[in-house]
């Protein structure tokens, strides 16, 4: 099926490793042009390394920015603003899982969390909404099943990336035709450096065990299986979809 999304500009925070990176890379091999962000210079470099060893360089950029820094986001834009002067896809990607799991955490947890978790893509929102209107695009949400059933994740990070998937929806009503919006909720998705990658490591078993009771298909999700639904979302093959939540999850999740 052609996504017709060949040349297409899309910038992809987080986008350095796991999920984020196999987005790019699935945008890429649909023959979309991709700029990845991330805060970490050595994950960054090793991420472009990849892809441009595997795809025209013209066609890769990256740069290191921090999300939950508005004057770090702004200068990735001047960045884009200069090389393509316009945008047709966003996937806010930041995201970071790691916190007490005290069941009120304290106000630094809970503030860390929240700006790595929904303020990023806030930030991301408002200082590249202005291009997605001008182009008639698309902004994707990558959030978590966290976001919609309790699991035993830290509150502060099952709280805001709850919080993504109601900003989203509510941003969908008011943009309209405008800009398509939608949402990603992950389940469990092992790649390296992941902390299901840390956790299988620690007890093996207890994480089968969890596995086998808690998902239908009874395994993790790849990133690539995320990718893919991402990249549909984002195309022309979805025009009609918006204010969307898609889950990818292995049917863990139990709401109707």
């Amino acid at each position: 099926m052609d996504l017709r999304l060949k040349d297409k500009k899309v910038i992809i925070t987080g986008g350095s490793r796991g999920i984020g990176l196999s987005i790019a890379n699935s945008f890429l091999n649909e023959n979309a042009k991709v700029w990845i962000c991330a805060r970490g210079s050595d994950d960054l470099r090793i991420a472009y390394e990849k892809l441009t060893n595997k795809f025209d360089e013209n066609r890769v950029f990256a740069s290191i920015s921090d999300c939950t820094d508005r004057r770090s986001l702004e200068q990735l834009e001047k960045s884009v603003k200069d090389k393509w002067n316009e945008l047709d896809i966003v996937v806010a990607n930041v995201g970071n899982g790691t916190s007490t799991r005290d069941a009120v955490p304290s106000e630094e947890e809970w503030e860390k969390s929240w700006k790595e978790n929904f303020e990023s893509a806030l930030f991301t929102t408002r200082v590249f909404l202005p291009y997605l209107e001008k182009s008639n695009g698309c902004l994707l949400f990558i959030s978590s099943i966290a976001g919609l059933e309790s699991f035993g994740a830290p509150t502060a990070y099952s709280t805001s990336k709850t919080a993504i998937i109601s900003f989203a929806k509510n941003i969908s009503k008011k943009l309209g035709s405008k800009v398509r919006i939608n949402v990603l909720a992950p389940g469990n998705i092992y790649f390296t450096g992941g902390s299901w990658e840390r956790k299988f490591k620690e007890n093996k078993n207890a994480v089968k065990e969890m596995l086998k009771a808690n998902v239908p298909m009874k395994r993790f999700g790849l990133p690539e299986e995320v990718a893919s639904a991402a990249v549909f979302l984002c195309s022309q093959r979805a025009s009609f979809i918006t204010g969307s939540l898609l889950v990818v999850d292995g049917g863990q999740t139990a709401a109707i």
